[in-house]
């Protein structure tokens, strides 16, 4: 079995969207919701005959994916991100990455940072923009200490024609 590049927690229609996007840029995407039966719903519609996955638990989920673990939150913002975070830390590695998509207050985002680095485990805040179409189509994305975690995050990129190019570096990065 393959492994997946990426694991996506929230299938609300942003959450939905992104996977679409993601998956249409050549990435393998394992998805899980509270509700299972919208995972269902959403494999055998939407998802239908593309390089996406559903899971029924957090622990499949984290099973389906490449180490190290790319997992991004696409839930509401607050108690359901910490609640996520409880049950996924865990399950998961030393060096795999819990991604907030959720536009949490950046207070909460330096409390999870530091409470999931204690852990051995790494955390980026993201600020995603652009509504249900730009999740779709192209979303703007904020990610807070992406530098520092980019050789994990994207060790290139692919372009539109399927090719594969090194990004060029930050000064910032390591």
């Amino acid at each position: 079995m393959n492994k997946c590049d990426i694991g996506l927690i929230g299938l609300a229609v942003m959450g939905e969207n992104l996977v679409l996007n993601i998956e249409s840029r050549g990435f393998s995407v394992c998805v899980y919701n509270r509700t299972t039966e919208k995972v269902k719903d959403f494999i055998e519609g939407r998802a239908k005959g593309k390089n996406i996955e559903g899971a029924y638990s957090l622990s499949e989920l984290v099973e389906k994916l490449k180490t190290p673990r790319k997992i991004m939150l696409m839930v509401k913002a607050g108690s359901p991100v910490d609640e996520f975070i409880e049950a996924l830390l865990p399950l998961l590695e030393e060096g795999d990455i819990i991604i907030d998509g959720g536009n949490s207050h950046f207070p909460d985002t330096i409390r999870r940072t530091q409470y999931v680095e204690s852990k051995g485990k790494l955390f980026i805040g993201t600020g995603v923009s652009g509504g249900e179409e730009g999740a779709l189509k192209g979303p703007s994305m904020m990610p807070a200490r992406a530098c520092r975690l980019s050789s994990a995050l994207r060790p290139g990129r692919r372009s539109r024609e399927g090719s594969y190019k090194r990004r060029p570096s930050s000064p910032r990065d390591p």
